[in-house]
This record gives structure tokens, C-alpha cells and sequence, in this order.
């Protein structure tokens, strides 16, 4: 009677440990506890030169790996060539896989980009003071004003100047070459405190000037100047900078429809 084929038998061929190859295998390196915090079993000879994805659950036949995978690619010989971590839920194919084995530089996946609260501290020591009782207006010809509550800022055209509100810029020093500096309405301890996009300015009292600044830097702004322009970019929100708007309060933005080109006008009481 034909015998017939055992097909449990074949898949034990080639995942089972294989005598020969794993006697030939220090014993020591099979007691190590991973730096990715798994072990990979020999395989036999019929398994090597192939991509597997290994891991602690079950493997997926669509490729897709999970936070517990790692990628391995296995020589001819039965040496781990190289290992990659994955750090985030993706799927990854085939093309993927050739990426890895091919690249001469090993690295564990990164996120793009890191969120400023996470860059560590970054400390500005005081300066001085470098402009005195000045009044910014904005593209329109308005003036910064406070609102009638007085908790806020906002942009208003003035016939009479003395209702605008003066400022003193005091600053602080820097690593680069950028310019962080503090506004503080003239003869009072209120600064300016930036928030988030589309948020209006709000005013911070203090009992004094900062002489360092390394957690609040919503009070600091990198001040930069193209022609007879003043931009004022927040140090805690990259990209965003004080704005005006007609019948809004000043507040943080990027761009158009705001208006971030401002303009100082020194030399008044």
C-alpha cells in the first residue's frame, strides 16, 4: 500500500532544530538574553538565505508587523546578518525587506520629528534692556491696543497715538543666532505670553524680570527684522508668531489671513 506523505513530518524538517548544524553552535550565545530581548532558534540549511519576520505572537502572512516584531535576515551559513526593531504598527513588504538586508547602516526606526517639551532645557540668562516705551502697528496702520477688558490685546486704528500701548523689549541671550526677547507693557509687569495657533496673546503679571528663562518660554520670542518689518516668532511654538487681525485680538499665527509683519515706532513718552 502507497505510504502516505506526512506533511507535519515536512514542516518539522524545516523548523525543528537540526542535530549537526546546532552542535556546531557555542552554547554560551544561546543563553544570552537578546538586546532585542528575543531568542531565534537555528535553522536548518533549507531555511537560510530567506527574510523571516520572528516574533513573540503569531506571525502574519500579510507581512504586517506589530510593536513585538523584529525583522532578520539570516545567511546561508545560519549567521544572524542583521536585526531591526520596529517602533511603530506598520506594514512592511517584500521591496521593504530587500531595503534592510541591503543597507550597509543598521538602525533602529525612529519618529521623525520630537516635540520641543522633549529637547531638553534650554536656559536664557537676562541681557538688558534694549528698547523702552514703543508702539507696534501692524500692515494696516493699526496700533496694539487693550481691549476693553484689559485682560487682551488687539489691533485698532488710532487718531490719538497716546492710547496705544508702549512696550519695553528686554533680552536674553542665545546658543545661535537668533534674538529671544521678552515684551513687557511699559511701566507695568505684565509680558507677553504666547500660546497656541489662533489663541490670543495673553498677559502675564510677574513680580520682576526673569533674570533666566529655561521653562517659561511662552514669555520669549525670537525677534527678527527685514527692512523696516519686525517679526516676533514664538520660542515655545516654532513657526508661529504674534498676530493681528481687524476686530480680533491679537493672538498666535503663521500667516496670511493674519498679519505677522509688524513694525516698531520708537521715541515716544
Amino acid at each position: 500500500m502507497a505510504q502516505v506523505p506526512d506533511l507535519f513530518e515536512d514542516l518539522k524538517s524545516c523548523y525543528s532544530e537540526n542535530e549537526e548544524y546546532s552542535s556546531e553552535i557555542d552554547q554560551l550565545s544561546l543563553n544570552q538574553k537578546s538586546f532585542y530581548d528575543a531568542s531565534y532558534d537555528p535553522l536548518p540549511k533549507n531555511c537560510m538565505g530567506q527574510f523571516l519576520s520572528l516574533s513573540t505572537s503569531e506571525t502574519s502572512k500579510t507581512s504586517q508587523l506589530t510593536y513585538k516584531e523584529s525583522v532578520v535576515v539570516v545567511a546561508a551559513n545560519g549567521k544572524i546578518l542583521k536585526k531591526r526593531r520596529l517602533s511603530f504598527n506598520q506594514f512592511i513588504t517584500d521591496d521593504d525587506l530587500e531595503t534592510i538586508a541591503n543597507d550597509p547602516e543598521e538602525e533602529i526606526l525612529q519618529p521623525k520629528s520630537v516635540p520641543y517639551s522633549f529637547q531638553g532645557n534650554v536656559k536664557y540668562p537676562f541681557m538688558r534692556v534694549i528698547k523702552r516705551h514703543f508702539i507696534l502697528n501692524d500692515d494696516l496702520h493699526q496700533s496694539i491696543i487693550r481691549d476693553t477688558s484689559g485682560r487682551f490685546l488687539m489691533a485698532a486704528a488710532l487718531n490719538n497715538m497716546d492710547q496705544a500701548v508702549k512696550f519695553d523689549m528686554g533680552a536674553y541671550k542665545s546658543d545661535d543666532l537668533k534674538r529671544p526677547v521678552t515684551l513687557r507693557i511699559s511701566d507695568t509687569r505684565l509680558f507677553l505670553s504666547a500660546q497656541n495657533e489662533g489663541e490670543s496673546v495673553l498677559l502675564k503679571e510677574l513680580p520682576e524680570t526673569p533674570k533666566t528663562i529655561t521653562d517659561e518660554t511662552n514669555l520669549l520670542f525670537f525677534w527678527e527684522t527685514q527692512g523696516n518689518k519686525d517679526y516676533f516668532e514664538s520660542v515655545a511654538h516654532p513657526k508661529l508668531f504674534i498676530a493681528t487681525k481687524q476686530e480680533y485680538q491679537v493672538h498666535m499665527a503663521s500667516g496670511h489671513p493674519s498679519i505677522i509683519d509688524l513694525q516698531i515706532l520708537e521715541n515716544y513718552p
